[in-house]
């Protein structure tokens, strides 16, 4: 048997949240409901700006991760943090959730723990503000085979593109897991990231990963095209599973088996749009992991990513088990 269900590699970082109104973004040069990537003197300079925040272990797949976790599956997660304050706050705030984070804090780093300062207006949009640090520094030396090649389902942050040791221990990863006789895909990310590295992504998928997910900007930035249709078609024929939600739209799944399925999203007006993909994949991957259908899979990550932007914060902060046992879904 597996020792993990579902374990990720991706970015760890801090998210510091606070409130951010259109005159603070305006007066502070924040583009607005956007994710920016920023250098060190800016990361202080916001820090220094903020009222009223919380800080909580963060990161793409790390909020996924956790999200599974919250469910009650064996977790895992693969990322680099500095022997910081924040970085042994990030791995005991993990721990406490129950996620494995097999890479013990960098010792003498010469780059500090990531943060993200997320500023969130009145609309629960969130305009985020990365200082990737350490987390960005992850490479095939942090890839336990031992831990990948336990898991059952790997989940990948494309986001880690941006240079090529993050590309190398992809690869690594994924090539653990399935000597393993697990699953590994990613998550695309954001459409900037799919541009810069939209080669290698083909590469990856077509190169033998389970499962992709993106939104609809996402799948039309990897094929170039604002025809979706046409995207999640040429997806399919090179992935076995693809997924694509549409801000607020139907979410469509297409598999190999199953074919096309759309699954509803019942809208709801968010208090912090923060993490509802992140939390979209945690329970969808609780539904494979699970051995649910798929069109209940996707059910299960609409709820969560529901879950999710009914409050401030990226992970859950409700029983998500039973959201779906009063859904009819076990």
């Amino acid at each position: 048997m597996s020792r993990y269900d579902v374990a990720g590699i991706g970015n760890a970082i801090v998210d510091v949240i606070a409130p951010g109104g259109d005159d603070f973004l305006a007066r502070m040069g924040i583009e607005k409901g956007i994710m920016q990537l920023i250098e060190r003197d800016r990361a202080e300079t916001l820090y220094s700006a903020m009222s009223g925040q919380r800080e909580i272990p963060g990161g793409s797949v790390a909020n996924t991760i956790a999200g599974v976790g919250n469910l009650g599956l064996r977790t895992a997660f693969i990322g680099r943090v500095a022997d910081d304050a924040p970085g042994r706050f990030y791995v005991a705030a993990l721990a406490a959730e129950g996620t494995d984070f097999p890479n013990p804090p960098v010792r003498g780093a010469s780059l500090p723990t990531s943060r993200s300062m997320i500023f969130v207006g009145a609309d629960g949009e969130r305009s985020m503000n990365t200082y990737l640090g350490i987390s960005a520094e992850v490479g095939p030396a942090d890839v336990d085979p031992a831990v990948a090649g336990a898991a059952r389902f790997l989940f990948l942050e494309g986001y880690l593109f941006d240079k090529d040791p993050g590309k190398a221990a992809f690869r690594a990863a994924a090539a653990a897991c399935r000597a393993g006789g697990g699953q590994a895909g990613i998550t695309l990310s954001d459409p900037f990231c799919v541009n810069r590295h939209r080669a290698d992504f083909r590469a990856l998928i077509a190169g033998g990963l389970g499962f992709v997910l993106g939104n609809e900007h996402e799948w039309q930035a990897l094929y170039q095209t604002a025809d979706l249709d046409s995207a999640l078609a040429q997806a399919a024929a090179e992935c076995p599973l693809v997924v694509c939600t549409r801000s607020g739209a139907d979410v469509v799944l297409i598999g190999a088996a199953e074919g096309r399925i759309e699954v509803p999203v019942h809208r709801i007006q968010p208090v912090d749009a923060t993490g509802a993909g992140d939390q979209f994949a945690a329970g969808f991957l609780y539904g494979l992991a699970t051995g649910a259908p798929l069109a209940v899979a996707g059910r299960m990550g609409c709820i969560a990513a529901a879950e999710v932007i009914s409050h401030v914060g990226a992970r859950p902060e409700t029983d998500l088990r039973a959201l779906f046992r009063a859904a009819g879904l076990g």
